[in-house]
């Protein structure tokens, strides 16, 4: 796709306002994670330089966009992440930010395109200006809690299993994954816990129009593994493996 410009909010903060433009597309439950709000509370005003939006240039629209935390990390992302995924760079950013801990990589929060602009490359130009910022920014490493977008096809394969699934070709079965490894990046380890939804079943019942109404697994449309519901407790809980990727940049 031509004629788009993606910079940073801080580059361009007036870009700012238009993210709402590109939300509320997700599935219910997954706008409902209770850690989410720790970053997307505080996005433009503490990481405006981790943002980045693509905007069309003939209709000044935005088309995509793209989320990243810095965090602390001692050890070398190439030798696996931690199993809590994307909550755990939320809080770990958060934890950092407010006690002043020195960052020294990057995680990527999300990566969005616009759904009628899909399957056209936009993908994979967010995440080279990602990793083109986390250069500029001074970091040798960014790390992403990839969310296979296949997985929600095959609910009851475990994630181990998955994430091994290649083409003739030797890249990913999966599509987003095979966007990271196309781009240099390299599979490191599963996340199992990457997000944790709890909430009581008459919440699930209204995100997803189930009845929720048997204890044991429930099937979502979207939802990477099946939902756990607990009828007699009146909850139901949602645990979500990602896929950790490791870019080393420069």
């Amino acid at each position: 796709m031509n004629g788009i410009e993606i910079a940073t909010v801080a580059a361009r903060p007036e870009w700012g306002q238009m993210l709402g433009q590109l939300s509320g597309f997700w599935p219910e439950f997954m706008s409902n994670d209770p850690t989410s709000p720790l970053y997307f509370g505080y996005h433009l005003s503490a990481y405006p330089e981790y943002v980045l939006i693509a905007v069309d240039s003939a209709t000044g629209q935005p088309v995509a966009k793209a989320h990243s935390v810095p965090l602390s990390w001692e050890e070398d992302p190439a030798d696996g992440m931690p199993d809590g995924g994307w909550d755990w760079a939320i809080r770990t950013s958060a934890y950092d930010r407010l006690s002043g801990n020195t960052p020294t990589i990057v995680s990527a929060i999300e990566i969005f395109v616009r759904p009628d602009l899909r399957r056209g490359g936009l993908s994979g130009r967010m995440l080279a200006a990602m990793r083109a910022n986390v250069a500029r920014l001074g970091f040798t490493d960014l790390v992403a809690p990839v969310r296979p977008s296949g997985k929600h096809e095959h609910p009851d394969v475990p994630i181990e299993e998955y994430v091994t699934w290649t083409r003739d070709d030797g890249l990913p079965y999966d599509p987003w994954l095979r966007v990271h490894v196309r781009a240099g990046g390299k599979i490191v380890n599963v996340a199992h816990t990457s997000m944790v939804i709890p909430a009581q079943v008459a919440r699930w019942r209204e995100w997803t129009g189930l009845p929720f109404d048997k204890s044991g697994p429930v099937h979502v449309a979207t939802a990477l593994n099946p939902v756990h519901c607990d009828v007699d407790q009146g909850v139901a809980v949602y645990v979500e493996p990602n896929v950790w990727v490791h870019h080393r940049i420069g």
